[in-house]
């Protein structure tokens, strides 16, 4: 989406308390994303993967974001309020931004208010979305996977001690806790998010709080997300939750983190947008120009049928290694060999040509003939892989070949001028799944 700038923080009152707010993007439904513990909405902005992330959400829906009271830069208050108090305040931004009905996605302690905001008000909410969260916090006889009040009373000293660095960062991102701009960033977070007193404070009202009671009467579509490997609240709290409100699809993510905008992040991302669109777009993939070039043997099933399985596979395996040594030589780097054919892209498209054109003489050595096929264009980053039309074009060229040829598109031929390589027109051609006409050129090797 870009930012322009950051957006703009305003405040709505709840009670006599100030709620801060921030709305960012114009999408066609409302997504109020309520955080854990504590926050603060505009350092949330000075983090690159927190801003992906928001910007993300804001693609598809319009994301109303706020400080829960008594941190961030909502109104400090005397003693932390109960659960519906603060829930309360969910309740006062939507109607500050004129909003009758919202998605709300919380994660951590802000699941927790999102379910209670939902089973509440039925008719605000559109949708419910948890993350790493939970009913309640403390172990009991019947929930033997909470923390022991020891663990709970240990914790909050530690923070009380060591509240201004990056305190619980190892808990709560396992995966980010190396990364010391990240980890200065937690603790800038923290510093902002909340006082000691009141992280303290905060902690120690979340441990009386109850809401395994409140779960069955939720009736609006939930979707609940729990990192397999969460540090701070462990996967048997997702499973519950899932397990006790009516019809909820639960996903379990493979990774570690508790804070949802860390590795997981983009698993996240797709699931709560396809859960509030029905669309599953993925991540905008990464787009990189490349030169693609195919080879394959010419011939191959005739070839194979005369010299057997074991001898033909042996002599493919001779092939890709001799494909292989040329796409080392020329910098570039082997995407797929399927089959009878290999698939590499060039960062250099004069360098592409010429790496074709030397596994086309190299190969007769091998008693083969292959044919080759480039073009330049851009190219989707999958991974590993690459896609994207580019990649079609250069195996749709590769079928026009015939043996010992290397065909170019007139992209890859106004790229390599001034590198002596020269070519011979071959005319336009109509290439299958891919519109207008495309003039090629073969490559002249003498």
């Amino acid at each position: 989406m870009g930012m322009s700038g950051r957006p703009k923080t305003r405040y709505a009152k709840s009670g006599e308390v100030n709620i801060a707010y921030q709305v960012v993007g114009e999408g066609p439904r409302d997504l109020v994303f309520v955080p854990g513990w504590v926050s603060n909405i505009e350092v949330f902005w000075e983090e690159p993967s927190v801003v992906r992330f928001l910007e993300r959400l804001a693609s598809f829906a319009r994301l109303i974001l706020f400080d829960k009271r008594g941190t961030g830069l909502s109104d400090r208050v005397a003693d932390m309020p109960a659960l519906e108090v603060r829930m309360d305040d969910v309740r006062a931004v939507m109607d500050a931004v004129g909003s009758r009905e919202a998605a709300v996605f919380g994660y951590s302690e802000g699941g927790q208010m999102c379910a209670l905001f939902a089973a509440t008000h039925r008719v605000r909410t559109s949708a419910l979305i948890m993350h790493g969260s939970y009913a309640r916090l403390l172990a009991a006889a019947d929930y033997p996977w909470g923390r022991s009040p020891e663990l709970m009373d240990e914790r909050i000293e530690t923070y009380l001690r060591e509240w201004g660095g990056p305190v619980g960062i190892d808990v709560r991102a396992p995966t980010m806790a190396g990364d010391p701009r990240f980890c200065d960033w937690w603790a800038r977070l923290l510093r902002h998010g909340a006082s000691p007193a009141a992280a303290a404070g905060l902690l120690r009202m979340n441990c009386d709080i109850d809401i395994r009671d409140v779960l069955a009467s939720i009736q609006v579509p939930t979707l609940i997300l729990h990192p397999r490997g969460d540090q701070t609240v462990d996967v048997h709290a997702g499973r519950l939750l899932a397990g006790r409100i009516p019809g909820a699809r639960y996903v379990e993510l493979p990774g570690k983190d508790h804070l949802p905008f860390c590795d997981d992040a983009d698993a996240v991302l797709d699931e709560i947008e396809e859960f509030l669109t029905g669309v599953r777009r993925g991540p905008e993939p990464d787009r990189v120009l490349a030169t693609v070039m195919f080879v394959d043997v010419v011939d191959a099933t005739r070839k194979a049928s005369e010299l057997g399985d074991h001898r033909w596979r042996d002599l493919l395996v001779a092939f890709q290694g001799l494909v292989r040594e040329h796409v080392t030589r020329f910098r570039g780097r082997e995407i797929d060999s399927a089959g009878d054919g290999l698939l590499a892209t060039f960062d250099g498209p004069a360098r592409a040509v010429r790496a074709a054109a030397a596994v086309g003489v190299d190969v007769r050595r091998l008693g083969l003939d292959v044919r080759a096929g480039l073009h330049t264009g851009e190219c989707e980053v999958i991974g590993a892989k690459l896609g994207g039309v580019a990649v079609h074009i250069g195996a749709r060229i590769t079928a026009l070949a015939t043996a010992g040829e290397v065909l170019v598109s007139s992209t890859v031929r106004d790229l390599v001028a001034g590198s002596g390589l020269r070519f011979a027109d071959r005319g336009l051609h109509a290439l299958k799944g891919v519109p207008g006409d495309w003039h090629i050129f073969a490559v002249e090797t003498n």
